[in-house]
């Protein structure tokens, strides 16, 4: 026989040879596998639409669901299935990409995934009352639950003293103080000076830690203005039409959703103290 093929034009035996049409068909079309497309599988003509994915061995299979309400499993593979009478391969859709989001916590920082309780270290973060308490919680919670420190609140800063003289803080027994309204000159500042190396205050200029709370957040313009001597949450809750301040706090807090929410005041108070009670060997 000539090796050279009259009706191609080619060396038969040579690299440019054409492979025999039925040896190397060509590859067939490539579609997506969407939720309730109807297929058929090639080997035993099963008919079904496609209800879900799973890895198994082998690779990537397609669930597939008959008029009966049957459901099986087959491999994705090459050439494995017709779609409307013609032969296709079928591929899973593309994942979505995860959100990085869900891998930070409320206060930004890394989620440690499968946090587990821990045994509550010796140093204390305290805050004036319970709604710092409760802002610090959301955002801040997962992170302190990751470091093992309590927030506790003193129910006033007049309280402080005495409690610093109950809790005596010491080397590795840090107390970490958030004040409202911490402005030179004020009753805030007196109370807080020389209180020791173990002991560190910070806080916020606002007169109240609602006021931390950016006014877009809660839907507000801005905070109103409330004269000094009036009680400024009673004030606020009756110019925003909020009622009284128990019915107006499920408002404020549960507008804090994450960092973004609050100050830079106050998030950079309450960062300091973290870094302050879990310094390693203090």
């Amino acid at each position: 026989m000539d090796r050279y093929d009259r009706y191609s034009g080619q060396d038969i035996l040579g690299r440019g040879a054409r492979a025999h049409p039925r040896r190397n068909p060509p590859p067939a079309p490539e579609v997506v596998a969407e939720p309730g497309l109807v297929a058929e599988v090639a080997d035993d003509g099963w008919v079904g639409a496609v209800v879900g994915f799973e890895r198994a061995p082998g690779g990537e299979h397609v669930r597939l669901e008959d008029r009966r309400g049957r459901v099986r499993l087959f491999p994705l593979r090459p050439r494995g299935f017709l779609v409307d009478g013609a032969e296709v391969t079928l591929v899973a859709p593309a994942r979505p990409a995860a959100d990085p989001r869900r891998n930070r916590s409320a206060s930004g920082s890394r989620r440690v995934a499968d946090l587990r309780a821990r045994v509550a270290q010796p140093s204390r973060i305290w805050v004036e009352g319970i709604h710092d308490a409760a802002i610090v919680e959301r955002v801040w919670g997962h992170d302190l639950r990751v470091e093992g420190v309590v927030v506790e609140h003193l129910e006033g800063l007049d309280n402080l003293a005495a409690r610093l003289a109950e809790f005596r803080p010491g080397p590795g027994r840090r107390v970490g103080v958030l004040a409202d309204h911490l402005v030179e000159g004020t009753k805030e500042a007196r109370l807080t000076r020389g209180l020791g190396p173990h002991v560190l205050v910070t806080g916020h200029p606002y007169v109240d830690v609602w006021q931390a709370v950016k006014p877009a957040a809660v839907g507000i313009p801005a905070w109103p203005e409330v004269p000094r001597g009036e009680d400024w949450k009673t004030g606020v809750c009756a110019r925003l039409g909020w009622g009284d301040p128990a019915e107006g706090w499920p408002r404020v807090r549960d507008a804090v959703r994450g960092f973004r929410d609050l100050e830079p005041a106050l998030l950079g108070a309450v960062e300091r103290l973290i870094d302050f009670v879990t310094e390693p060997g203090a």
